[in-house]
């Protein structure tokens, strides 16, 4: 056997010689959507979440109040997929932010920062020129779950 590499032999050493499975999650209100992707992925003690758009949950259709209601729903649907899974928003380590108009970002910022009253997760952030269903913002985390 070949030790070369520390990654490879902190993987024996530590008993990781299988890979871990990926988990596909999808709730009934979702599937009910038909859309070609699932809500979250979980691996090992991490979800990864598709993005969230400011939809009402169960149909397509935006929230209404512009890029603040939006971002809030976009959240709220983020908080009750991480709830539904085993983790919260305190759980969330990583936040990818796609914005149709960079600038609204104020304004999303004015919303977002609500959701996280302590610590702030990590995030990237980025203009779009179109967001699916003509959205304002997408929203897609990591977090830890138990």
């Amino acid at each position: 056997m070949c030790l070369r590499s520390p990654i490879i032999f902190c993987a024996l050493v530590l008993g990781f010689n299988t890979a871990i499975a990926a988990e596909y999650l999808l709730s009934e209100e979702a599937k009910s959507l038909n859309l070609p992707f699932s809500e979250a992925v979980r691996v090992g003690n991490m979800l990864y979440l598709s993005g969230q758009l400011g939809i009402i949950p169960g149909t397509t259709d935006l929230a209404s109040g512009g890029i603040e209601g939006e971002t809030k729903q976009a959240m709220d649907n983020i908080k009750s997929i991480l709830e539904r899974y085993g983790s919260g928003m305190d759980k969330i380590v990583k936040c990818t932010v796609m914005i149709a108009d960079i600038a609204e970002w104020p304004r999303f910022n004015e919303v977002y920062v609500t959701y996280f009253p302590g610590p702030k997760p990590a995030r990237s952030a980025f203009a779009a020129a179109g967001l699916a269903l003509n959205g304002a913002v997408e929203v897609e985390c990591w977090a830890s779950a138990d």
